[in-house]
């Protein structure tokens, strides 16, 4: 087994320093261990086994067992001015296979949480189509319907990590990413309904909280695999989600996934073009842009050990575990190495492998003890590798905050505490 090459540079910026203050919201985002009560170890007979438990229905929505309290959402309270106007992350090292509980899934606001009547929201259908329409929520359950699982990752996922190593915790560095499965309407079919006309180019879906949301999303895509979705994981959309109605994008950056959809007016160009900006670019070193940046290239990273999930034993098997993506498709393969890339083994990839949806991969291996790189480095089905942190800033600059897919660096130390770090 590999340790740390000796002569490998090991860098981590430390927090920000707007991030003392914060430092023990991250830090509570550990999960130790906690202290064994030995007089309910076996043999003896411990406190739950002597009495009844809570009957049926005393829980009428269940809830995760209270020792699992820490499996939560978490923001980081100096990142935004509010926290309507915000992101929380998704507990990714807590969670294993591809599906994320609903009550875990990332949430990114613009102006909090539209709390919309479903009874008193419509669907508007406007612009370059034959019939203008208005759908309530049961017409378009009326519609045929389909379920599909799918990644949405922010684009700002991993953003804070272009200058280098900044937060100490997988939760906060790629937790802007869930999975789960949409029950809903292909797109194409409302649009359908509606006649789009011959000279239609683009759509703008807009959402109904008090931002008014809003994105220009090509024609061409939502007719190919676009959705209008009403339920997640088999129940209806969590407030939070977009409750009652949101827009599905599938394999495309997060923004466009229109939450609480209240309107979608067809036109013949980008609406951000009229106003004269673009919100899909991502600005180069050199002053110049990357435009329409739509796609999620082909992610990874190793969920557990990670910062939040340190190696608890002292030596002996240990299973690595993490999730990969690609906005492009299926994940072909995913490769892992102990010694900061000098030697690269293969993943398993175990579960569902569907496109555009997480990928759940292990490997296993007998620690000695001894301190380890940790990277993951993943490969989707059109060949695209997955880029060292270094690679995307030789091409980027680090003037975005946007679309880094760069491979991440864990230093598992001899106590089993990790660090989120860089190698060069």
């Amino acid at each position: 087994m590999a340790g740390t090459p000796k002569k490998t540079n090991i860098s981590r910026r430390g927090f920000l320093s707007s991030a003392v203050a914060g430092s023990a919201a991250l830090v509570a985002g550990s999960n130790p261990l906690q202290a064994a009560n030995p007089e309910n170890m076996a043999p003896n007979v411990p406190d739950w086994s002597r009495y009844l438990g809570a009957g049926v229905a005393e829980q009428p929505y269940g809830m995760p067992s209270e020792f699992e309290k820490q499996v939560i959402r978490r923001n980081v309270p100096w990142l935004t001015a509010s926290t309507e106007s915000s992101v929380s992350f998704t507990p990714i090292h807590e969670l294993d296979g591809i599906i994320t509980p609903n009550g875990v899934c990332f949430e990114r606001h613009h102006a909090g949480i539209a709390m919309v009547d479903p009874a008193d929201h419509r669907l508007m259908i406007n612009g370059l189509v034959d019939k203008p329409m208005m759908f309530t929520m049961e017409d378009l359950k009326r519609f045929p319907r389909v379920n599909k699982i799918f990644f949405l990752e922010c684009a700002a996922n991993s953003g804070m990590e272009w200058r280098g190593a900044q937060l100490n915790g997988c939760q906060f560095t790629q937790g802007m990413v869930h999975c789960v499965e949409y029950t809903g309407v292909p797109l194409k079919y409302i649009l359908e309904e509606a006649g789009v006309k011959t000279n239609a180019k683009w759509l703008m879906p807009e959402g109904a909280d008090a931002a008014a949301m809003n994105r220009s999303l090509p024609l061409e895509k939502a007719l190919d695999d676009c959705l209008v979705a009403f339920k997640m994981n088999g129940e209806a959309l969590r407030p939070e989600q977009g409750y009652p109605l949101r827009l599905v994008v599938p394999g495309w950056e997060g923004n466009l996934w229109i939450k609480w959809l209240r309107r979608i007016e067809v036109g013949d160009m980008p609406w951000q073009a009229r106003e004269e900006t673009s919100k899909y670019t991502d600005l180069m070193e050199d002053g110049t842009s990357r435009r329409f940046t739509w796609v999620m290239d082909a992610k990874s990273v190793i969920t557990s050990p990670s910062p939040q999930a340190p190696i608890t034993h002292k030596k002996g098997h240990t299973v690595i575990s993490g999730l990969a993506w690609s906005g492009r498709g299926l994940i072909d393969y995913v490769d892992i190495t102990l010694d900061g890339g000098k030697n690269w083994r293969r993943a398993r990839i175990d579960g569902l492998r569907l496109p555009k949806a997480l990928h759940r991969f292990y490997y296993e291996f007998d620690w000695d003890g001894s301190p380890l790189l940790l990277q993951s480095r993943a490969v989707d089905e059109t060949g695209y590798v997955q880029p060292t942190k270094d690679e995307l800033r030789t091409v980027r600059g680090t003037s975005s905050i946007y679309h880094n897919n760069g491979i991440q660096t864990w230093h598992v130390q001899e106590n089993g505490q990790v660090e989120n770090v860089e190698i060069s």
